[in-house]
C-alpha cells in the first residue's frame, strides 16, 4: 500500500471517528535564565511543530476546523503523565467527585452520575478495585495500571471527544502499558480522537497507532500513517535489523545513531519531510479534512465557566476534605498531643501564679507570651494544607473542577475544627486552670 492509500484510509478514519485536530506554522520557544539575569537567550522547542499555551509565538491550531476557544474545555480532556489523585478516597469515590463537579445537576440526576461512573468503571476494567483506595505513602492501594485507568476514567466522566495524555505508560511495565494503549485503542473506536506523547513503545503498542508524528529537535521529521513509517525510512536508505522495534529504529534515525545510505547529514531529516510527497499528501489531506468539517460547524455557543455552582462545589469540595482528614487522622492526633504537651509544660513553668503585685504581674506577662506565641506558631501547620495538595490542586482548578475560592474555603472549614478549634480549646483549658488565673467571671460596675 502507498502513501496515497494509507492518507485517504486516514482521511476516512478521521471522518468517521472523532473530530480532527490540525496544526501549522506553530513555533514555541522559552528563554533560559542566566545567573544574575531574569532573561537569557531565546531557546526553541518546537519549530513550525507542535502547540502549547506558554511562549507560542505564532501559528495555527484548528479542531473540526475551527480555531480554539474556551469551549473546547468541555469537549476535551487532558490526562498528565503523573496520576494525580486523592490517596485516602477509593476508586468509585474519585470518579463519583469527578461527576459531582463535572456533570451538570440541572440534566445528571443523582443517578445519573452513578451510572456513568459505573459504566465507566465496568468499561476500563475497574470492577475488582472499585472500593479500593488509591493509597498513599502510609496506605497501601491500587496498583500503578489501576491508578493510570482511574485517571483516565476522571477525564471520560464528561464523554470527551477528543483526548490528550501525556505520556500514558510512564512507570508502567509492559505488560500494563499494552494494556493501557489497547484501552486507548477502543476508545479511538467510540467516536473519540485519542492524541498522546510517548516514549519508546514496543511493537504490539506501536502496531495500534494509526497516525504518527515524530520530531528531532523541535522539528517535524515524520508525520502521517503510522503503517507507513517503516517504508518511508526505508526508502530514504535506512536499513532496520531483523527482530529490532520499529520505535527504537526510529529513534535511531533521530538521534543520529542509524546511518543512511541516502542522507549523510542527520540534520536534513526534516527538510527532507518537508520536501516529500507524504508531507504534501498530509497538507492536502488535513486542508480537506478542515473545509469538510468547517461545513458543519456551527457558531460557538455561549459556555458557562463552570457546570456547578459556587455552594454545589464548595458542599462537594468540603465533603471531599472531611473524608481525607478522618482517612488520615494522624495529623490531627499530632496537633492535639503537642497541644496538651505543651500546655502541660507551661502550666508546670507557671504553676499557681502568685497574686502578688509585682511577682505576679510579671509572670502573667511572661506566661501571656508562651502563650500566644505557642497559638500563632501552631497554626502555621496550616500553610501544609495547600503545600502537600498543591499538585491536585493545579490540576483539577485548571480541568475546571471548581473555583480556587471554593478550594480555599473548603480546607479553611474542613481544617478549622479538628486542627485548630479543639486543640486550641484544650490547651487554654489545661493551661489556664494550672496557672491558677482567675476561675470565676468577674463584673465590673459603677455604683
Amino acid at each position: 500500500m502507498d502513501s496515497n492509500e494509507l492518507t485517504k484510509d486516514l482521511e476516512m478514519n478521521v471522518k468517521n471517528m472523532g473530530p480532527s485536530v490540525t496544526f501549522s506554522n506553530l513555533h514555541y520557544c522559552v528563554q533560559e535564565r542566566k545567573l544574575c539575569r531574569k532573561h537569557g537567550p531565546e531557546k526553541y522547542i518546537l519549530k513550525d511543530a507542535g502547540k502549547t499555551p506558554v511562549g507560542l509565538k505564532q501559528g495555527l491550531v484548528l479542531v473540526d476546523g475551527r480555531a480554539v476557544t474556551s469551549e473546547l474545555r468541555l469537549s476535551s480532556a487532558y490526562v498528565v503523565q503523573d496520576d494525580i489523585l486523592m490517596g485516602t478516597l477509593s476508586v468509585r469515590e474519585n470518579l463519583l467527585f469527578s461527576a459531582n463537579l463535572r456533570l451538570n445537576p440541572k440534566y445528571h440526576s443523582t443517578e445519573d452520575k452513578n451510572s456513568r461512573v459505573n459504566e465507566i468503571i465496568r468499561d476500563l476494567g475497574l470492577t475488582d478495585c472499585a472500593d479500593t483506595k488509591i493509597g498513599t505513602e502510609f496506605l497501601r492501594g491500587v496498583s500503578g495500571g489501576e491508578r493510570k485507568r482511574c485517571s483516565i476514567g476522571m477525564e471520560l466522566i464528561t464523554s470527551p471527544s477528543l483526548l490528550f495524555l501525556d505520556e500514558p505508560t510512564t512507570g508502567l511495565d509492559s505488560n500494563t502499558a499494552n494494556c493501557i494503549i489497547q484501552l486507548l485503542h477502543k476508545l479511538s473506536r467510540t467516536g473519540k480522537t485519542v492524541i498522546f506523547s510517548i516514549h519508546q513503545p514496543r511493537y504490539s503498542i506501536f502496531r495500534l497507532f494509526d497516525h504518527l508524528t515524530l520530531m528531532h529537535k523541535g522539528e517535524v521529521v515524520y508525520a502521517g500513517a503510522a503503517a507507513y513509517t517503516l517504508d518511508y525510512f526505508t526508502n530514504m536508505g535506512y536499513q532496520i535489523e531483523s527482530f529490532d522495534n520499529p520505535a527504537d529504529f526510529f529513534m535511531d534515525i533521530t538521534n543520529g545513531e542509524a546511518k543512511s545510505t541516502y542522507i549523510t547529514d542527520n540534520s536534513s531529516l526534516a527538510n527532507t519531510y518537508r520536501q516529500s510527497h507524504l508531507c504534501q499528501n498530509v497538507l492536502q489531506e488535513l486542508e480537506h479534512v478542515s473545509q469538510s468539517s468547517a461545513d458543519k460547524i456551527k457558531g460557538p455557543d455561549e459556555v458557562a465557566d463552570y457546570p456547578t455552582t459556587f455552594f454545589y462545589q464548595l458542599r462537594v469540595v468540603c465533603g471531599r476534605t472531611v473524608k481525607n482528614i478522618l482517612r488520615n487522622p494522624q495529623t490531627s492526633y499530632a496537633q492535639l498531643a503537642l497541644n496538651i504537651f505543651f500546655a502541660v509544660l507551661v502550666g508546670l513553668i507557671y504553676y499557681q501564679i502568685p497574686l502578688t503585685l509585682v511577682e505576679g504581674i510579671q509572670n502573667r506577662s511572661g506566661a501571656f507570651f508562651f502563650l500566644i506565641i505557642n497559638m500563632v506558631f501552631g497554626n502555621l501547620s496550616a500553610v501544609e494544607l495547600f503545600i502537600n495538595e498543591r499538585a491536585i490542586f493545579v490540576h483539577e482548578n485548571s480541568s475546571g473542577y471548581y473555583r480556587t475560592s471554593v478550594y480555599f474555603l473548603s480546607k479553611i472549614f474542613a481544617d478549622l475544627l479538628p486542627n485548630r478549634i479543639i486543640p486550641i480549646f484544650l490547651f487554654s483549658a489545661i493551661a489556664y486552670f494550672m496557672m491558677g488565673i482567675m476561675a470565676e467571671v468577674a463584673f465590673l460596675s459603677r455604683t
